[in-house]
């Protein structure tokens, strides 16, 4: 892994993370904004701390652990990665309740254009602000985008401390299942 002072990584703050998308996936996995080790490599999930890579794996999406560097990888299995807001922080509770709102609207706009079988939102906290749902829980939502349909999945970032990498990867699963089927 790449080592960054922290003028590199506080200068990654105003560096745009592209999104891995392709029209009609069957999950759209939803991370609520590029950390700055994520702005700075360019990779979702780049911080050795987040467990995304190792519970996507764990859950079944894809057949090996991947690195966040192979994240194009993802569209060969029907998988992809945007965020709720694009502006990179150290922290998600930097954002604002205004740049989740507008961030959720310019997502539905990208789900609707884009179409995947499934959103999965990386984080109950996140879709609760983006969407005004406050009595959501991790899991199906009744909201749909056309006809892409909605699941709340717990945040694989390390200091999530609720869930472990194993309940996490039992939580993926069940969107794997759902988006199989």
């Amino acid at each position: 892994m790449t080592r960054f002072t922290r003028q590199e990584l506080e200068a990654a703050r105003d560096r745009l993370v592209p999104d891995v998308a392709a029209a009609g996936l069957r999950v759209l996995f939803c991370g609520i904004n590029p950390g700055l080790m994520t702005a700075a490599t360019g990779h979702h999930f780049a911080r050795p701390g987040n467990r995304f890579w190792p519970v996507l794996h764990l859950s079944g999406f894809t057949p090996r652990l991947m690195k966040p560097a192979e994240q194009g990888e993802l569209l060969s299995y029907g998988l992809g990665i945007t965020n709720v807001v694009a502006r990179a922080s150290a922290r998600a509770d930097e954002l604002s309740a205004e740049e989740y709102r507008e961030g959720g609207r310019l997502l539905a706009e990208r789900i609707t254009l884009l179409r995947p079988r499934w959103l999965a939102v990386l984080g109950v906290t996140a879709y609760r602000a983006a969407f005004d749902d406050r009595k959501a829980q991790v899991g199906p939502q009744e909201r749909t985008f056309g006809e892409t349909r909605v699941w709340v999945l717990p945040n694989p970032s390390g200091l999530n401390a609720h869930w472990t990498a194993a309940s996490m990867a039992e939580e993926f699963a069940r969107l794997r299942v759902a988006a199989d089927s």
